[in-house]
């Protein structure tokens, strides 16, 4: 590239060539170039939270008195476009860097320290002693984790799963005149009603969505006012209370300051939390997205229960095949979910002394999660739950013929004779009623009522104490 594309730039290990146009300074240019490893960056909701952090951190240094005022307004004016997407180019460098994300946190400072230069054109800003005033990258990048963690589960994760909550429960109170075989082991057990397998779906998504309520105002917690080490060397006293109520404020989270620098800095125990539950709710889409792909299976050989979508062609030579493209989308969710909670695990027992050193991998799988979780559970309810249909003759045959429905006759003519009448129906294909009209002294009317499927799926002993 011609040589007037770059210009010069200089820091404490001396001038570095930096490409002309680009907002940042030497040391971002540093770590592109130490860190050509992935690919990979930083998404919008941790770019985000910096910018945060940076016009949070003007506005309370001004009000300390640490910085003029006409400074700290030209850093909120550069800040806000950086919370609002505007330079997300800007921040270049790799995930796989340092492990306190000391580059990026200066990345950061660089880039709204030449933006509000640019806009107040005759002040001089400087990413360190203005836009970094109070803070270290050690107490910044935790609490920008904590930051975009909080503000993704409340405005993106937690409504998704409120709305697939609420199309599971609408489904199931549409399908509760469906009784269905149910299945343990994959194998005929006795009937359920279809609301009563999609209302346990619900139930698990209602359980996750408390479990990350849960574990809110323990990820609130920022490390702000910690600075390097935990102590608050630099930061003025009040620094870290003024940031989390200012933060609050901005965001309408709620934040506080932690109440221990040590641990928030020197560890990511919050985050490791956030992200077990993360996995748990993945477990709970893996098990309903397989559900539905096994109710889906056929059309003539498999379970056909339900039909999903038909959203695509599912193959590039066999014509008509349609797959559950969107149930084996979300289990591929689920499966990077569970594989980022195990990056995570690992990067936060590195947390060293004062310092935790794998903050960046532990930023970038956490934020992952929440956003893919986010998409995915939105795309379950509108493109799977939402439209399946049921194929209700197929589903009434099958549980007629189901073998099993013997268990009900358990009371009145024991296991033994039970048995021995499933064993029959099954191998002569007939229905248990007609063959216990040949083994017992039960009228066909008797039969019909302990043997009547919905009845069955209320519970209760059916013919002896207890039962209706």
């Amino acid at each position: 590239m011609p040589s007037q594309d770059y210009r010069t730039e200089a820091d404490s290990l001396g001038e570095v060539r930096v490409p002309a146009n680009a907002l940042y300074m030497a040391q971002t240019q540093r770590a592109v170039e130490n860190f050509p490893i992935s690919g990979l960056r930083f998404g919008r909701s941790f770019i985000r939270a910096l910018g945060l952090i940076k016009s949070a951190a003007a506005a309370v240094s001004s009000e300390l008195g640490l910085i003029d005022g006409d400074i700290a307004n030209a850093i909120r004016r550069a800040a806000a476009e950086v919370i609002d997407g505007r330079h997300d180019d800007q921040f270049p460098i790799d995930i796989f860097q340092t492990g306190s994300g000391t580059s990026t946190n200066m990345n950061a400072n660089e880039v709204i320290a030449t933006r509000a230069q640019q806009l107040v054109e005759g002040t001089k800003i400087h990413p360190n002693d203005h836009v970094n005033v109070c803070q270290s990258s050690n107490d910044v990048i935790p609490a920008a984790i904590h930051i975009a963690a909080v503000l993704e589960s409340q405005e993106r994760l937690l409504p998704a799963l409120g709305h697939l909550h609420g199309v599971l429960v609408k489904k199931a109170r549409e399908t509760d005149d469906v009784v269905k075989t149910g299945r343990t082991h994959l194998m005929d057990a006795m009937p359920i009603r279809l609301s009563q397998q999609i209302g346990g779906w619900a139930s698990q998504i209602d359980h996750s969505i408390d479990r990350i309520l849960g574990v809110l105002p323990r990820t609130g917690e920022l490390a702000l006012g910690g600075t390097a080490v935990g102590t608050g060397i630099n930061a003025h006293p009040e620094f870290g209370s003024r940031m989390a109520a200012t933060l609050s404020e901005m965001t309408g989270g709620t934040f506080v300051e932690a109440p221990d620098h040590f641990e928030a800095q020197a560890a990511q125990d919050g985050a490791v939390e956030l992200s077990g539950q993360l996995k748990t709710l993945a477990i709970s889409l893996m098990k309903i997205a397989n559900d539905l792909r096994w109710m889906n299976s056929g059309p003539q050989a498999g379970l056909a229960e339900i039909a999903l979508p038909a959203l695509q062609p599912g193959s590039s030579i066999m014509p008509g095949k349609i797959n559950p493209v969107i149930p084996e989308a979300v289990m591929m969710v689920a499966a990077q979910v569970i594989g980022n909670d195990a990056a995570i695990t690992v990067a936060a027992s590195h947390g060293n002394f004062e310092l935790l050193v794998m903050l960046p991998v532990i930023a970038h799988n956490l934020l992952q999660s929440l956003e893919i979780l986010a998409n995915a559970s939105r795309v379950l309810a509108d493109k799977a739950v939402n439209g399946f249909t049921v194929n209700r003759e197929a589903i009434a045959e099958l549980v007629e013929k189901n073998p099993i429905m013997v268990t009900a006759l358990n009371p009145v003519i024991g296991y033994e004779l039970g048995a021995k009448i499933a064993k029959q129906a099954y191998a002569q294909g007939r229905q248990v009623k007609e063959v216990a009209a040949e083994h017992t002294q039960l009228s066909s009317e008797e039969l019909a009522r302990l043997l009547d499927p919905r009845e069955l799926t209320l519970g209760g002993i059916k013919g002896g104490a207890g039962g209706g």
